[in-house]
């Protein structure tokens, strides 16, 4: 066998291999990201007409009730803004619906945004489909009836979106310490009208929204 015969063989054979460790490092990372989703690292709100967030479906086997509080997936994604609501326990909320599929949203604001106007976001699903509501407590975390919270309007926290949101409470005296620490005053949620939204809408989603 020549020199140019031998190069032509050690170059094929390299080529060969090189092509089994990638494909086998293909393999391996989609078997790793089946397995565990992990958001990207820049959590960036990115409203698109087009995108439909499709809601999680009841799984019976969570030993849950259809309607409770769930945990957030960690790839479930706000269906107002696109972020990832598992990134904000303390500002997170979740509408389940009368199947049991649930939408989980990344903060209170984006929560009455879709309920006022479902439609805009490209679901079928209505607000009078909705059989729970849910809205963390921004102090630990804990899944509170979002018609029996007290929310803080005007306080200097900012939510996941940079800007001015509801911080929800599980009673009148929590909100009211948190009001003289942070400013801001106590809303029931029936009290969160079209007008309050709009404002808290536009201080949000002025630069995303058409």
């Amino acid at each position: 066998m020549n020199r140019s015969m031998l190069r032509q063989k050690l170059l094929l054979a390299s080529a060969a291999g090189a092509l089994a460790a990638g494909a086998a490092l293909f393999w391996s990372h989609g078997k790793s990201a089946a397995n565990a989703f992990v958001p990207p690292a820049e959590d960036i709100c990115v409203v698109t007409p087009a995108r439909v967030t499709e809601a999680h479906a009841y799984d019976p086997a969570s030993g849950l009730t259809m309607y409770d509080a769930r945990p957030i997936p960690a790839d479930a994604r706000c269906p107002v803004c696109g972020m990832y609501p598992a990134r904000y326990p303390r500002w997170a909320a979740q509408i389940i619906f009368e199947d049991g599929a649930a939408h989980f949203f990344d903060s209170p604001v984006d929560l009455f945004m879709f309920l006022e106007a479902p439609e805009r976001f490209g679901t079928t699903r209505t607000a009078a489909e909705a059989r729970a509501i849910y809205v963390a407590d921004y102090r630990s975390g804990a899944w509170l009836s979002a018609r029996e919270a007290v929310f803080v309007i005007d306080s200097a926290a900012r939510g996941p979106m940079r800007g001015p949101d509801l911080p929800a409470f599980a009673d009148a005296a929590a909100a009211g310490a948190f009001a003289a620490a942070q400013g801001g005053r106590a809303l029931r949620y029936e009290e969160v009208d079209s007008t309050l939204i709009a404002g808290l809408r536009d201080a949000n989603h002025a630069h995303h929204m058409h």
